[in-house]
């Protein structure tokens, strides 16, 4: 009787084991059956083996973070085709090293510079994934600008002023023709079949920095200095302070003021999908391709090899204007700008192109507004530090241009729509201007006195003319939106 029960109870502990084996290996099998834990488990055994199991983890966290640093390297460096130009950076180094050709460094550190530009606005974008739309929008605008200022101060560090003020000059230019221009182009013809609706754009802030250049200009031409040479000087770093106290109350206002009138429209119309249907798909929401600190650290190493490339550009513009015969005012306006410009161009298009023009409208005129009351006047503050005569006295060609350029902007964008052939309209007024600065020249120090005050004069009352018939049009556009220009 014993030795049964003895076998019953064996019978029974081999069943309840083997139940037990079963049940182990079956929830090993549920829930540990990856190659990651198989590959933790050989290591581990590895390890017990060895006699040395804290050792491990420091190889795998370096075998991750090795993976998380390639995998950035190939999505920022090698997903797009305009970075097979990144090259081009060091070879100008190399150049200028061993040629000394000006004209070759020049060209070069521009074909350089230009992937690093629109980089700089992809890790921008990127990083905006992070902020709000409001922030998001204000550091598109300020890295998307960081190209010019970093070249307008190492021109300002080496005494070249006229570079400086022509290449902000060019900055806003490019940013309210041509890149609004191809905006509007690209985006019509992929909406061919309808008006795209822009927002409304307060160009006050324009205007305020067009007044800003105008009074040098004319306080010079007219020769009406209380000190000559110094009230203009005067005159332009305070116009300077006020036009950056203007700009920072901006900026409060639209950081804390009026958040709620800068949602992008995108997401209102999300929203309202979202409303209407719970179980929609958009395919317009985007997920960051990078973390917020590799956004970081991707701006810090972009800003870095700009700086040291533009220090190249800013030795070379000279020796490039002597070798290829080229007006250095078109080089500041032209080139220079197109180049900066380029994470810009690539935004305001792709956005235009999605049908955002919203976004477009604002990466354009932001960057615009931003360059002209806070670019042009931050250097002067710099210009100012450093001992530099930096001022506001753009010359009359260039405040005549500014100046006409914003109007013509304000008509196009008055109706509150696009299409391509107002994008076309803006390309070709780009070109006209382009055409311009490559026959104009500087005049020289007091060449221009009796012929220059008249021209002043007539100009100004022409440009005073559009003015007000640009806002009596606009006045009554307001009050009865029926009627149009």
């Amino acid at each position: 009787m014993d030795v049964k029960l003895q076998l019953e109870g064996a019978e029974s502990n081999l069943e309840m084991g083997s139940l037990g084996d079963r049940s182990m290996h079956e929830f090993e099998d549920d829930s540990l059956f990856t190659p990651e834990a198989e590959s933790e488990k050989i290591q581990r055994v590895h390890g017990l083996q060895n006699g040395s199991v804290s050792g491990d983890f420091p190889s795998s966290g370096n075998k991750i973070l090795q993976n998380s640093v390639c995998r950035s390297i190939k999505t920022v460096v090698f997903s797009n085709k305009l970075n097979l130009l990144m090259p081009f950076g060091p070879l100008a180094i190399m150049v200028h090293n061993l040629t000394g050709h000006k004209g070759w460094v020049f060209f070069l550190s521009l074909l350089g510079i230009t992937p690093l530009a629109e980089r700089l606005g992809y890790a921008t974008e990127q990083l905006t994934f992070f902020t709000g739309a409001t922030v998001g929008g204000l550091l598109n605008a300020t890295f998307g600008n960081a190209t010019e200022l970093i070249i307008s101060i190492y021109a300002l560090k080496s005494g070249m002023i006229r570079v400086v003020q022509l290449s902000l000059l060019g900055s806003i230019l490019s940013n309210m023709l041509l890149v609004l221009g191809c905006a509007f182009f690209c985006g019509g013809l992929i909406c061919c079949k309808k008006e795209q609706a822009s927002a409304v754009v307060n160009s006050g802030l324009l205007l305020m920095a067009v007044m800003g250049l105008v009074f040098p200009a004319v306080l010079h031409y007219t020769h009406t200095e209380v000190h000559f040479g110094k009230s203009e000087l005067a005159l332009s770093r305070f116009s300077s302070c006020i036009m950056l106290v203007a700009y920072g109350a901006y900026l409060f206002f639209q950081l804390r003021g009026q958040t709620e009138l800068y949602v992008p429209l995108s997401e209102d119309e999300n929203q309202t999908g979202n409303d209407a249907d719970h179980g929609g798909n958009h395919d317009d929401n985007e997920a960051p391709e990078i973390s917020k600190w590799e956004s970081l650290i991707w701006l810090a190493i972009m800003t870095a090899w700009i700086s040291i490339l533009s220090q190249y550009v800013v030795d070379a513009i000279e020796g490039a204007s002597a070798s290829w015969n080229i007006p250095i005012s078109f080089i500041s306006v032209i080139l220079l700008p197109i180049v900066g410009n380029a994470a810009e161009h690539a935004s305001a298009i792709m956005f235009a192109m999605k049908d955002k023009l919203d976004i477009s409208l604002g990466v354009a005129i932001g960057s615009s507004t931003q360059i002209s009351m806070f670019g042009i006047p931050f250097c002067v503050v710099i210009g100012w530090i450093m001992g530099r005569p930096m001022d506001l006295n753009f010359q009359l060609f260039e405040t005549a241009t500014l100046f006409i350029t914003v109007i013509v902007v304000a008509f196009f964008l008055q109706e509150g729509t696009s299409n391509y052939f107002k994008g076309l309209m803006l390309i070709l007024c780009y070109l006209i201007v382009a055409a311009s600065f490559f026959v104009h020249e500087d005049p020289t120090p007091g060449g221009v006195i009796g012929a220059g005050v008249l021209s002043l004069a007539w100009s100004m009352a022409q440009l005073g003319w559009i003015a007000d018939f640009l806002i009596l049009k606009l006045a009554r556009t307001e009050s009865d939106p029926s009627r149009k220009l």
